[in-house]
């Protein structure tokens, strides 16, 4: 399956994709050399995709559909992160689902075909914090079968080994996991691009302490912003303490600290030689909180990322936070036009 998959990605955009520029590595990013460079300067705007979609279990009742690849890439946007719980799809010996790999052949396929680069997620974060000894048997088996199933893919198509670890899975732990996880895929995609993040949920903090080999150049180190979490996760369920927060505005402070912060990233990035990518950001939409509010914290976090030379991934494109209304059929514009303002 793989090699007709690889010979039916081949990238080519569309003539009718979004006329908005698209924003260009800053000169500090554009001087640096390597694989993993050469990729991030073809990243730009980016959303996570299919996370919580029936496509999994059901593919007929997919909220999702081909087509809304093409409207991702119309709507300004060059690469998807698709979201994969892949751990539910196992049997007992840790062999994934057929029907759920022939749905990611799926998807993969459809994407590149739009013109999207592709960031395979592997999204299994809880399960593997909670017991990483139980996770780390089912990530080398999932990233042995993926990466045979993907070897001959476009170099469009990244792996990204997990997402968020945290505690009990801290940086010791990880770094001891990467030592593993790393050959495994480097054994049949010898020139992938990796996504590869830090601990306590891809912290910018826990930069310093993520372990790279240092002879592989082909590894984009990715981190989630999501501060300040008081106002992009007031009212969020899964959040217990912030269930009762309501009308957090979002500060000049707030602003001045994604600054900091960032500049703070674009240091270790330049230090290290590594490029960057922000996965994940948004503001939780169903707390009440304004919209002119969310909007604005995200045209912050998508100008600052930008200025530093960071491709960036909203979260996301359906069930919650969410860029494009399915029921409705539409954009939800006030984000939209600040992801991709229509001056560039």
């Amino acid at each position: 399956m793989s090699l007709l998959l690889a010979s039916a990605m081949v990238l080519a955009a569309p003539a009718n994709a979004a006329s908005q520029a698209t924003p260009q590595p800053t000169t500090s990013a554009a001087a640096m050399s390597g694989p993993a460079w050469r990729t991030a300067s073809h990243l730009h705007r980016g959303v996570n995709i299919l996370g919580y979609d029936p496509i999994w279990r059901v593919p007929a009742k997919a909220r999702f559909k081909a087509r809304h690849f093409r409207i991702i890439r119309q709507g300004g946007f060059d690469f998807v992160r698709v979201v994969l719980q892949s751990f539910g799809h196992m049997d007992a010996q840790n062999r994934l689902d057929p029907q759920w790999l022939r749905t990611l052949d799926g998807v993969v396929k459809d994407a590149t075909a739009a013109g999207l680069s592709v960031i395979i997620d592997e999204h299994d974060f809880n399960l593997c914090s909670a017991e990483p000894d139980a996770c780390e048997p089912k990530l080398i088996a999932f990233w042995t079968q993926i990466g045979e199933r993907y070897r001959n893919a476009p170099d469009t198509v990244l792996f990204e080994l997990l997402n968020e670890p945290h505690a009990p899975l801290d940086d010791a732990r990880w770094n001891a996991m990467l030592r593993k996880l790393i050959p495994v895929v480097r054994a049949t995609n010898p020139t992938r691009t990796l996504v590869i993040g830090p601990s306590r949920w891809n912290n910018l903090e826990e930069l310093p302490k993520l372990e790279l080999p240092k002879d592989d150049r082909n590894i984009l180190v990715t981190f989630h912003s999501y501060e300040p979490f008081r106002f992009t996760h007031q009212g969020a369920p899964w959040a217990h303490d912030m269930v009762g927060v309501k009308g957090v505005p979002f500060t000049a402070a707030d602003e001045a600290r994604i600054n900091a912060d960032y500049d703070k990233v674009g240091a270790w990035s330049k230090a290290n030689d590594r490029p960057v990518l922000m996965g994940e950001f948004g503001a939780y939409e169903k707390s009440g909180t304004p919209m002119a509010a969310r909007a604005r914290y995200t045209a912050t976090v998508r100008r600052e990322a930008e200025a530093h030379g960071f491709p960036w991934a909203y979260w996301q494109f359906d069930s919650d936070f969410i860029l494009y209304d399915i029921d409705r059929d539409q954009w939800v514009e006030p984000i939209r036009q600040a992801l991709v303002p229509k001056e560039g």
